[in-house]
């Protein structure tokens, strides 16, 4: 009986079904529509009809960033995805670092989740916001208390009807656009760093493919497959989303469309079963199949840091049928749930969201020398060993990379969301000092050779 127990909280139990196919439906779904749907309003905001502008440096923040990514990805499976990574890279009191500031990051479950339901009042004005916020997030994730193959599985037929809604967008957008305003009313009012702080929220929405290194412990070929959706999906959802970027704020004027939804510039270049599909089938689509997606890999992490004893070994309990850690899924349920009753804006959910990533990516990608050292059978092997020079190269522009979107963030922030960021932080070093002082964290290898 303890065996099995024990056997039922690692990592290494979890279901290998997602192949190519899944792995790029659940990368895609988590990184179309959400951005935009969310935050597109907010980027024009920043700096008007450049925004598009902003999106594609967005994408090359997070090609940067993705560097070293790739490398670990395609380096070893990472069954407990960035916290594995950490751990890997940094040793285990950064992995206890980790842990606190990724579940504190996660509070974008709810950015989802109230957008949806926004978008919906613009269809059916009287849909009370906060309850229909909570009902999305609680489909979402029974669905994933069911198992990930049924996740991804309803994640491709929700992709083919988002990707559909949101081309309606941009074909029936663009030739509405007034290009012979489009450089130079209201284009970039607050000059280069209104530019690059819209790129740097942005990278919320172009980021999302760096996420799949959460799924390796489910992927069929990790090594093999998650470089390319990596890669692929970043780059082709930024060029996709600066098109949206262009019509939104290039046929109305920036006075209006700033901080809005996209739905104000839908409903004036569409026909009105158009633009009913393009709210339900786009809008409501996008950011549910993030949400989805989302709750598909944010468990991962945290579940093997309870295979290694930063949190009580129970709630790391696996569903012996679904293969789901119920326990932690409630966890994440709960931290998209508070935002959500407690009325915080979207801008400031995103803002911290964005910032608590970049601390953890910038470790990641800084850390990324050491792979050599830590892991010199596997990197001996890889499909991306490379010379020391280049390795660095790498880890420094990712890293970097990194250290600017933090900065640019940080410092535009309100004095109350910077004061609680920085307490997030302290509570995660004194977290990771107390606990593993305890004794009871040991930490286990979480890498492996295919």
């Amino acid at each position: 009986m303890e065996n099995k127990e024990k056997k039922m909280l690692t990592t290494e139990d979890l279901n290998r079904t997602l192949g190519k196919r899944e792995l790029y439906s659940i990368a895609f779904g988590h990184v179309i529509g959400s951005g935009v749907f969310s935050l597109i309003g907010i980027g024009i905001g920043y700096t008007g009809k450049s925004a598009w502008i902003g999106i594609l440096l967005s994408a090359v923040f997070i090609l940067l960033q993705a560097l070293p990514f790739i490398v670990m990805a395609g380096t070893a499976r990472f069954r407990g995805g960035y916290y594995s990574m950490m751990g890997t890279l940094w040793g285990p009191k950064f992995a206890g670092f980790y842990i606190v500031i990724f579940f504190a990051s996660n509070v974008s479950l709810a950015m989802y989740a109230i957008s949806f339901a926004q978008y919906l009042q613009g269809v059916l004005p009287q849909v009370p916001i906060v309850p229909v916020a909570v009902a999305c997030l609680t489909v979402f994730f029974i669905t994933n208390l069911l198992g990930i193959e049924g996740a991804a599985k309803l994640e491709i037929v929700m992709d083919i009807v988002l990707a559909l809604a949101m081309t309606c967008f941009i074909v029936f957008g663009l030739p509405k656009v007034d290009y012979s305003t489009l450089f130079t009313v209201d284009f970039a009012p607050a000059g280069p760093m209104g530019i690059i702080t819209c790129a740097v929220l942005l990278t919320w929405a172009t980021a999302g493919g760096i996420d799949m290194v959460n799924l390796s412990a489910e992927a069929k070929n990790p090594t093999k497959d998650l470089p390319q959706v990596i890669l692929v999906a970043t780059i082709a959802i930024a060029i996709f989303y600066a098109l949206i970027a262009m019509v939104a704020g290039g046929v109305l004027p920036v006075s209006e469309t700033a901080n809005q939804p996209l739905d104000l510039v839908a409903r004036a270049i569409m026909p009105t079963p158009v633009f009913l599909f393009f709210v339900i089938g786009g809008a409501l689509l996008a950011l549910t199949t993030t949400l989805n997606a989302t709750f598909a890999w944010i468990t991962k992490p945290i579940l093997q840091a309870c295979n290694d004893g930063w949190l009580p070994h129970k709630i790391g309990y696996i569903h012996p049928k679904f293969k789901t850690p119920v326990i932690i899924l409630v966890g994440f349920y709960i931290v998209g749930l508070i935002p959500i009753l407690t009325g915080l804006q979207i801008s400031m959910i995103a803002d911290t969201a964005v910032v608590l990533s970049n601390i953890l990516f910038a470790f990641i990608c800084f850390g990324t020398v050491f792979i050599p050292q830590r892991m010199p059978e596997l990197w001996e092997v890889s499909a991306f060993r490379c010379s020391k020079s280049k390795l660095y190269l790498k880890s420094i522009l990712g890293g970097v990379s990194c250290v600017v979107m933090v900065l640019v963030l940080f410092f535009q922030m309100s004095m109350p969301q910077a004061v609680i960021l920085v307490i997030i932080t302290i509570v995660g070093i004194l977290f990771a000092q107390l606990r593993y002082r305890s004794g009871a964290v040991k930490p286990v290898k979480s890498y492996e050779k295919l």
